[in-house]
């Protein structure tokens, strides 16, 4: 028995171009002659819709298009598409989450899905199915159908399990899966096919790696990591027949997924170019190469603002950068904008003294340029802030969080300098005077972080207990971490949540992204104080 797995990138509620994403696909497949060819999870609404799923019209016409793409490949094998059904009993949700199976140019069958809580918020459109048919026969062979991650099985298990997933990348998360995959295909004694979503959609980025294992647990084939592809495999040959290579080390996967979510995020809002202001900083440092390889250098523009406070060393810094990327430049200086500032607030400010006031105003004078660039020239901002400072806060509202994607608002400050120097070992691109220097806004005279954070390590080590591990302050202090340190951290998490709310979408890369995980009340008092 052949499968074809169709590894597509597909744009949300572009049904048309899906359907027609899904066919070229199944054409392709085809010349393999397989006798089964299936695409992922919600492909053909794309993933995730959200909001979409409950406009009415956008069903009905999901449908339409669904029954014209059954049309148009009468003469293909049976194909495994991932839609979303309505509930026509007229209670509960709206919708199932649902596979059709696409035969002889008819929609022949719906396999449904039992919604889990997770980044979807399935439980917000899907019902769970009263009863659903769960396999089919495809020659002499019963071929069992599932969808998304949850892949259980009771009563008589089938030749086959075959999996219609749209599972969203976290680094480290690939290796789970294979585990998981490979102990299950053991455990029913049957071959575990998982066609797996690929491409950027808002804050999601999804990995493709479809696979495959024998009953045995013996990884058959994975399709390759952050790019489309067609994976077929001969059942009958349960031995490895095209198992891509794949770094899932940390800092590769992150940077593969961010020039992913960058590239898809950009083009697929309807953007050909981006800019950001570089500083001669590790993050817009970063930021300017996930850009220039996820876009093109010639796409990418990158803006120097240098105020009084700004160092030659650090102009010097993002010039060599952006040479070394290849991208463009433009120089703006602040200064006289500083003083116009200062001279209309001269009256109001009488007899106080400068604070954080006038240094949050150049980071807003920035935005306001670089705000400017983007609607005269029809390009999209780039917020450069990690998810270090994302998290306590250390930004300015208007200011250096401004932009239409936060590339690396998932990425811890630590992570960032990792896949900085990964980047640098394969071609180097970042200055090394960027890497060593100490980071600094350089907003005043002398300025570093560390006048105001923890050292980043230990604010990374508090932040992942207390963020992504779900763990309170006194948790956290129990195992070992300063005190004052730790409820510091954490009532600066909680101070911050209206920037985060009024923060760009980011990428997400972790098990626990601000983005999509975190819900938390604004108008709040920390419980644990």
């Amino acid at each position: 028995m052949k499968i074809s797995l169709l590894q597509v990138n597909t744009v949300v509620g572009d049904l048309a171009g899906n359907a027609d994403r899904i066919a070229a696909g199944v054409r392709e497949a085809s010349r393999h002659r397989p006798d089964l060819i299936v695409a992922p999870e919600l492909s053909l609404t794309g993933c995730s819709p959200r909001d979409l799923l409950l406009q009415a019209g956008f069903i009905t016409r999901s449908l339409a298009v669904l029954d014209d793409l059954a049309a148009g490949l009468a003469d293909a094998p049976p194909v495994l598409v991932g839609f979303a059904e309505p509930n026509r009993a007229g209670t509960g949700r709206p919708l199932f989450n649902a596979a059709a199976l696409l035969r002889e140019g008819e929609v022949r069958g719906t396999f449904r899905k039992d919604p889990i809580s997770g980044i979807f918020d399935e439980g917000r459109y899907f019902e769970p199915p009263a009863e659903s048919p769960r396999s089919f026969r495809l020659g002499e062979r019963t071929v069992g159908v599932s969808i998304g991650e949850e892949i259980r099985w009771s009563g008589e298990v089938p030749d086959v399990i075959v999996n219609l997933s749209a599972s969203p990348f976290a680094a480290g998360r690939q290796r789970l899966r294979e585990e998981t995959l490979s102990g299950l295909a053991k455990e029913y004694g049957a071959a575990i096919v998982s066609a797996n979503l690929v491409g950027g959609n808002d804050d999601l980025v999804f990995d493709g790696r479809s696979t495959v294992f024998s009953a045995d647990g013996t990884l058959v084939a994975r399709g390759a990591a952050f790019a489309e592809e067609i994976v077929t495999v001969d059942l009958a040959r349960p031995v490895p027949q095209a198992a891509a290579p794949d770094d899932q080390g940390p800092e590769s996967e992150i940077w593969r997924a961010l020039v992913l979510g960058t590239r898809d995020y950009v083009r697929k809002c309807g953007f050909t170019s981006v800019h950001l202001g570089i500083s001669g900083g590790i993050d817009s440092s970063l930021v300017a190469a996930v850009a220039a390889r996820a876009l093109g250098p010639e796409n990418v523009l990158g803006v120097l603002l240098p105020s009084p406070h700004t160092s030659a060393e650090s102009i010097e810094d993002a010039r060599r950068l952006a040479a070394n990327l290849g991208i463009r430049v433009q120089q703006i200086p602040i200064a006289p904008m500083m003083e116009a500032f200062d001279g209309a607030l001269a009256g109001v400010f009488s007899g106080l003294p400068r604070d954080i006031t006038e240094e949050n105003l150049q980071a807003r004078i920035r935005a306001t340029v670089l705000m400017a660039l983007a609607n005269k020239f029809g390009s999209m901002l780039l917020s450069t802030g990690n998810k270090s400072e994302v998290a306590v806060g250390y930004s300015t509202l208007y200011g250096d969080a401004a932009g239409g994607l936060s590339v690396i608002a998932d990425v811890p400050k630590g992570m960032v300098y990792r896949i900085a120097r990964w980047l640098n070992a394969k071609q180097p691109v970042i200055p090394e005077r960027v890497l060593e220097k100490p980071p600094s806004a350089e907003l005043r005279p002398g300025q570093t972080d560390q006048e105001i954070l923890p050292p980043y390590d230990l604010l990374d080590a508090v932040l992942h207990r207390y963020v992504d591990c779900f763990e309170s302050p006194g948790e956290i202090i129990a195992a070992g971490y300063p005190e004052e340190t730790v409820r510091e951290v954490a009532g600066m998490v909680e101070r911050s949540e209206f920037k985060r709310r009024q923060a760009p979408p980011g990428i997400k890369v972790t098990g626990r992204a601000f983005s999509t995980d975190w819900h938390m009340p604004i108008a709040a008092r920390p419980w644990w104080e």
